[in-house]
């Protein structure tokens, strides 16, 4: 749409994690030398952590293209709330080892063997877990014993764990503590400052081929890092609403007007979107912490409570599905009039 207006070869904010648009920010730029060391010690964990839409995930792409894979190994896993036995069959699953049906020894085993097979072709096992924060502790002790594995003295298995806060809070727990001693960086991923977001914009609009048209006012950088707190993702979202309007309102230079309306609309929508929640919302799903009663009828009262949640949630996600299916009927509307243009 806007990226026809503008001439440029593809959208400069899409939300999906484009390695070519990797920042090499100082914040990311740190990070990736505290991964970079801890592949350099062969062995334990590496954490690192950060808000939503930080660049977690592009940071992870970014270090896998720049690995030799004649030397490592690497699996990648997106967890969610998987169990240790789960999590055996995944690394399997991963590293192209069959699971199905097998018994936990019997994994272990497998796994322990392909290491090592590893280790004589002259490669280290690396892998690293996206979400990290979703792993139940369990699972995490489960890595840990998958890095006790060694060959001559060498560890065969190293795991990068990134995820959001939750995870440093997680690794923290008493339980953790010989976790914890096996970690052998961390790095917590920071905000951009005013200066890099405006670096950033411009750098992924130049990214998809921008040629000075938008124009942007200078202190329009400075509103954008505000609203967005300087998150990649944030920016990403508000600078790609921010085109569309120019695109419709014909602009030619994005000012700070512009971005204003832009982030007035964003916020009266989001408004629109909580009154219509709490229209929906049942006045009973309000929990009290009165303990009076039986703990029978306490239960009977919390069972309703989850029943009226349970109701509320269907009638959001039918909300939803009709929010889905309203913009693809508008999507499919625009594909077939550009066909015909």
């Amino acid at each position: 749409m806007y990226d026809g207006f503008y001439n440029l070869n593809k959208k400069p904010f899409q939300l999906t994690a484009d390695s070519d648009f990797f920042f090499n920010s100082a914040v990311h730029r740190r990070a990736l030398a505290y991964m970079r060391y801890g592949l350099t010690q062969g062995e334990g964990f590496v954490v690192v952590t950060g808000k939503p839409g930080t660049g977690k995930t592009m940071l992870v792409k970014e270090l896998v293209n720049s690995l030799n894979n004649d030397n490592i190994t690497i699996g990648i896993m997106v967890s969610s709330q998987v169990g240790a036995d789960d999590l055996l069959k995944i690394i399997s699953a991963t590293f192209g080892l069959p699971y199905d049906g097998e018994d936990k020894s019997t994994l272990l085993t497998r796994i322990e063997r392909f290491f090592i097979q590893q280790a004589i072709e002259g490669k280290r096992v690396l892998m690293i877990v996206d979400e990290a924060q979703n792993l139940p502790k369990d699972s995490l002790e489960e890595l840990r014993m998958l890095s006790n594995f060694e060959m001559s003295g060498k560890s065969l298995f190293q795991t990068f764990l990134i995820g959001q806060k939750q995870l440093g809070e997680t690794l923290f727990l008493p339980e953790m503590e010989q976790l914890r001693q096996r970690i052998v960086a961390t790095y917590q991923l920071k905000p951009l400052n005013e200066e890099e977001t405006k670096n950033y914009i411009l750098f992924r609009l130049e990214k998809a081929g921008w040629e000075q048209t938008p124009q942007f006012d200078y202190e329009v950088f400075n509103e954008i890092c505000s609203y967005s707190q300087g998150i990649p993702r944030r920016i990403n979202t508000l600078c790609d609403r921010v085109l569309l309007f120019g695109y419709l309102d014909e602009l030619k230079v994005i000012d700070l007007a512009a971005v204003n309306r832009v982030i007035a609309d964003i916020e009266e929508e989001s408004s629109l979107v909580t009154d219509e929640f709490h229209d929906i919302l049942p006045a009973s799903v309000t929990i009290t912490a009165d303990s009076s009663g039986s703990v029978d009828e306490r239960l009977v009262a919390l069972e309703k409570t989850v029943l009226n949640l349970q109701t509320t949630l269907n009638k959001e996600r039918a909300l939803l599905r009709k929010a889905i299916l309203l913009q693809l009927d508008m999507d499919d509307v625009y594909n077939e009039n550009s066909g015909q243009e």
